[in-house]
């Protein structure tokens, strides 16, 4: 059976806008293993807190602008005036915890990156270095936490992360492939399982 791209079987929550089904058919759920972009999903999903994710993703290209690109060495390098600055931007959220907490994730991503080569490397070895694969027939079936979230959270907080609870670690999960929670109906499930 084929289908046309306005009728493949996708996951319900991002049926009915293009962008958001776009960013379901091309990064949702695929495996990341480069740090800038880990890095970018894990100050994204932070900012998400309390909000939809399409709120988010809406306002990525002004994160990307602001935050220098997500390249973590001039992230950390942000100085208070332009944090500031930042704050008046009405292209992100402007919460002040929130970005605040993009600087010293950062410097708490490069002491990752220092202790085990990579941000990479250690995130992956959560999840035994390989997606896991899960078998959801309904959005309502998979969690909003999981034991091993519980156990990345934890870590991350305890070396200084903010704005890494639980689910926002496995929204964090889903977003970069370290769990695939396409709907087994969902046409890139298989993709992703293949």
């Amino acid at each position: 059976m084929s289908f046309s791209a306005k009728s493949l079987p996708r996951c319900p929550w991002c049926v009915g806008k293009e962008d958001y089904e776009h960013y379901h058919d091309t990064e949702w759920g695929v495996a990341v293993y480069d740090d800038q972009t880990l890095f970018e999903f894990l100050i994204l999903e932070g900012a998400q807190a309390g909000l939809s994710w399409y709120t988010i993703l809406k306002k990525r290209a002004d994160y990307r602008a602001v935050f220098h690109q997500f390249d973590v060495q001039k992230v950390a390098a942000i100085n208070d005036e332009e944090l500031a600055e930042a704050l008046k931007n009405p292209g992100i959220i402007r919460n002040r915890l929130k970005v605040a907490s993009t600087v010293s994730n950062a410097k708490a991503f490069i002491t990752i990156q220092e202790e085990f080569g990579s941000f990479s490397t250690y995130l992956w070895a959560f999840v035994d270095g390989k997606p896991i694969v899960n078998n959801w027939e309904k959005m309502d079936e998979a969690p909003a936490n999981t034991a091993i979230s519980d156990k990345l959270a934890k870590d991350l907080k305890k070396r200084g992360f903010k704005f890494v609870g639980s689910t926002i670690m496995y929204a964090f999960m889903q977003a970069t492939g370290m769990v695939n929670d396409h709907l087994t109906s969902c046409f890139r499930y298989k993709v992703l399982v293949n």
